[in-house]
Formats: C-alpha cells, structure tokens, sequence
C-alpha cells in the first residue's frame, strides 16, 4: 500500500509533462505560426492587476503542495490546504470582493466555480481518509483545475 502514493506521484508528474509537452510543442518552433490570442482582456485597476496575479500564483502553487501532499498519503492535509488556500474559506484571504467588481460575469462564475470546487475537493480527500479510494480525489482535484484551466483559456488582464 505504501507503493501506491508513489506510483501516483510518479504517473502525475509523467502525465503532466507530457501533457505540457504537447501542449506547448509549437511554441518552440520558430517557424510555426503563431495563432492570435482571442482571450477577453479584462481591465483592473494596476494594484490590482498585480495582486490578482500574485493570487494566480498561490492558486498555481497550492495545487502542487496537494498533489504532493495526495502522493505522500496525506489526503487530510490536501483537504486542508485546499480549503483554507482555494476553497470558499479562502474568498477574504484572496480580496475576492474587491477584485470581482471588475471581472466579466464569466469570469466571476470560473472563480466562483473554482472556489466551490475546492471546498468538495477538501470534503472528498476527507473522506479518503476513511475509504481509502483515490479516484474520487483526483476527479474532485481535476474539477479545480478545469475552472482555473478554463478562465485562462477566455480570459487575460489588462
């Protein structure tokens, strides 16, 4: 059993960077061109801008420390994380009141989305704990990242 967080590890960290591979292969030839960037610019204030993309990168930052903490066995310290960095408890801590007055609807409903996901995502690696089933955690851990994946897709700051 104890094989297991490793091998998840493993195949996370293998899945991902062949996923980014593909992802970004085209970027690296010069000779490719390059498709326009039709995300919606968003304006915010510059303050904002700036912490807004700090905020980004704590997002960024607390789904690794999940997933590393999924991969050594600690599905109660992912749910914590989660919940205290990305879930609805976390709104105050990010200044989500101030910076929605500037996103488009769309825009607030990823976060919105993200949010809420996160705080089932800390339930689910819960109760993990007790039934020892992965899937529903890495299904739960996939509802974030598809929010987060999905805002940047339409959406970049001005």
């Amino acid at each position: 059993m104890r094989i297991l967080p490793g091998l998840v590890a493993a195949l996370l960290t293998a899945g991902s960077a062949t996923f980014a591979i593909a992802q970004h292969q085209h970027r690296h030839d010069a000779s490719a061109p390059v498709a326009p960037d039709s995300r919606q610019f968003v304006e915010f204030p510059a303050p904002l801008v700036e912490h807004t993309l700090a905020n980004m990168r704590d997002h960024l930052q607390t789904l690794q420390e999940i997933q590393t903490q999924l991969a050594t066995g600690h599905t109660d310290v992912a749910a914590k994380i989660a919940e205290e960095r990305l879930g609805m408890s976390s709104l105050g801590l990010h200044g989500a009141a101030e910076v929605s007055k500037y996103m488009p609807q769309g825009m607030q409903d990823a976060g919105t989305a993200m949010h809420h996901a996160a705080s089932r995502f800390a339930i689910t690696a819960q109760d993990t704990g007790v039934t020892g089933d992965l899937k529903p955690v890495f299904a739960a851990l996939a509802e974030i990242t598809a929010q987060c994946v999905g805002c940047h897709a339409g959406y970049r700051l001005k």
